[in-house]
């Protein structure tokens, strides 16, 4: 069988292309908050997820395992927001702030797209 010449980018759908998005507005967002807190922990630790989110996105273009790319994006995303909630631990609206509510916001959509990708494929 002849190896195909298809470009792994050509398998990308609109789908995916949301995830791309939403994963890229959480991913800058990790990025501009990990540089603001260096050198605290907590700057490293935003550093990582931008990482991992950016890792998720490449293996997507690249069409590397993405059933396993979307199975484990599911619980790095939600352990983003739960991480949030732990550490910020919200009362009210007022203890939320823009970066935080389109970042979660994001992450919720992610998950979702990430369910629906994995379930058609």
């Amino acid at each position: 069988m002849a190896p195909s010449s298809r470009s792994p980018l050509e398998s990308v759908s609109t789908l995916h292309w949301v995830a791309i998005a939403l994963a890229l507005v959480t991913a800058v967002i990790h990025l501009i908050l990990g540089i603001g807190f260096l050198p605290h922990w907590m700057g490293i630790a935003f550093l990582i997820a931008t990482a991992g989110f950016g890792l998720g996105i490449a293996l997507v273009f690249l069409d590397y395992r993405r059933r396993l790319v979307y199975l484990l994006g599911i619980p790095f995303t939600a352990g983003q927001v739960l991480l949030w909630y732990a550490v910020n631990q919200p009362a009210g609206l007022g203890d939320l702030t823009a970066a935080g509510v389109v970042d979660k916001v994001a992450q919720v959509l992610l998950i979702v797209v990430l369910v629906v990708l994995y379930r058609r494929e």
